[in-house]
This record gives structure tokens, C-alpha cells and sequence, in this order.
């Protein structure tokens, strides 16, 4: 199976963009910006693992996007919460399609809590799903990659990461951390053939989204923050996703790209 450029060319590829005879792995795929990002690798031609801790909207979605772009699909239900559910996925997840080529750690919680109010367990949840799961994933998976030629790792991140968010504690310090681990796997796989980098929006108008910046009173001082004027949608991260994953991208590795319409320019 081809996988992600890692090494100079005399000539770029004719279909950067192209994900065709690529297998990849979208965590949190069922809803949200996971289920944008399968449609935008698979309408690049893409064979996609879906896991989740549904199995029900996953099969639906894979069988949606089996008639929508004509790639195969393969459903791995798996609880990120759960380290030993986690080491699972990783093996499971290489066997539909004899291999991975494009991780994407899209899975995220999120409970805000003013920084008095945090439990040890609510904080343990998120550092959890958001940090450990991606990075074992990053782990394991990055090192079947590179044992066979290479592939494409892209996290999502958050601007929270960056930047500091009232009643985000936990959130921060996790994507905070999943930011630098990513730059760690850019290090030490890059000279396999594996990249890695990080996509980081603002808000993104999801249902977990809505739930916690629907309110326009809350809304409006971080909207007045970002130039664009408007929160980000699921097919942003995706367009970012499908970028990162393919040859388009060859040369950008360790990599943190935010797509927060402006908001960190200042």
C-alpha cells in the first residue's frame, strides 16, 4: 500500500490530495467533526476504520460512506477512557485492511469546571480520553507504520492548547500535552517515514460545541476575538485533516496548524 511522501522528489505528485489504496483510522468517528473527517478521507479515496463506543452509528456511518464514495470501511467499537481498550484498538485497528497509513486522534471530552470546583476524577476522565488514548495510539500505531515505509499521524488539538480558557482547566492542560507528544512522534518517527502533526481550532460547532458556546451571551466575547467573525465547522477540521494526511503535506511534520479564523493572530 502507498503511503505518505517521506523523502525528496524530482517531481511532485500529479494528485497531491489523493488518499486512494490509503488505510486509515478516525477515533470518535460516529458524530461530530470524527464523522466529517471519515467523509472527507474517503471521498479521497481512502479505506477507512471507524471506532467509537457505539457500535450502531458507526455501522451507519459506514455503510453511508460505502455508498457515498465506493471505499471500504470497518467498524472497531473501543471505550478510549480504558488504557487496556485503547492497546486493543491498536492491533484490532491493523487488521481489516493489513495495515494503517493515516492515524487521526479525533476523540475529545470536554467538562468545563472553574479551576476551584475540579475533581480528581472528572480531571483523571479527560487526561484520559484526551491525552493518553491519542498518545498510545500515536504510539503503537506510528510504530507499525514505520516498520512498514511510513504514514500520516493527525491529531486533533484545540487553541485551548495554546492559549489559556477560563473553566478549561483539565482541557487546556490535555491539549496542551497532546500538542507536545505530537512533536515528540514528528521526532522520533519522522526519519521512518512517519509524520505527525496537529490540528488546533477554536470553538468548532459541534453538539459538544453548541452545549457549551450555543448561548450567545457566552458566545459573543469570544466571537468579537476572532477576525472571521464565525466558529469553525466540522468540514474545516476535516479539509485540515485530509490535507495533513496526504502527499499535499509532504514536508510539514511536527507541525501544530490552527484554524481559529485569526483568533491567536493577535
Amino acid at each position: 500500500m502507498p503511503t505518505s511522501s517521506s523523502s525528496p522528489s524530482s517531481s511532485a505528485p500529479s494528485t497531491p490530495f489523493s488518499l486512494a489504496g490509503r488505510r486509515a483510522l478516525v477515533t470518535g468517528a460516529s458524530q461530530g467533526i470524527g464523522a466529517d473527517v471519515v467523509h472527507g478521507l474517503a471521498a479521497a479515496g481512502a479505506d477507512v476504520v471507524l471506532t467509537g463506543r457505539h457500535r450502531t452509528p458507526l455501522e451507519a456511518l459506514a455503510a453511508d460512506v460505502e455508498r457515498a464514495h465506493g471505499v471500504r470501511t470497518a467498524v472497531v467499537v473501543a471505550d478510549l477512557s480504558s488504557a487496556a481498550e485503547t492497546e486493543q484498538l491498536a492491533d484490532q485497528a491493523l487488521v481489516p485492511f493489513g495495515g494503517l497509513d493515516v492515524l487521526v486522534g479525533n476523540a475529545g471530552i470536554s467538562h468545563p469546571q472553574a479551576v476551584v470546583d475540579v475533581d480528581a476524577d472528572t480531571w483523571d476522565a479527560v487526561m484520559a480520553v484526551n491525552l493518553r488514548a491519542p498518545a498510545l495510539l500515536g504510539s503503537r500505531v506510528g510504530r507499525a507504520m514505520a516498520a512498514a515505509g511510513g504514514g500520516s499521524i493527525v491529531m486533533v488539538a484545540s487553541v485551548a492548547g495554546s492559549l489559556a480558557l477560563a473553566e478549561h482547566y483539565s482541557y487546556c492542560a490535555s491539549k496542551a500535552a497532546l500538542i507536545m507528544a505530537t512533536k515528540v512522534l514528528a521526532l522520533e518517527l519522522g526519519p521512518a517515514g512517519v509524520r505527525a502533526n496537529v490540528v488546533s481550532p477554536t470553538v468548532v460547532m459541534t453538539e459538544m460545541g453548541q452545549r457549551v458556546w450555543g448561548e450567545a451571551e457566552k458566545a459573543a466575547p469570544m466571537l468579537s476575538r476572532i477576525p472571521l467573525g464565525h466558529f469553525a465547522l466540522p468540514p474545516d477540521v476535516a479539509n485540515a485533516v485530509v490535507f495533513l494526511a496526504s502527499d499535499a503535506s509532504a514536508m510539514v511534520n511536527g507541525q501544530d496548524l490552527r484554524l481559529d479564523g485569526g483568533f491567536s493572530a493577535a
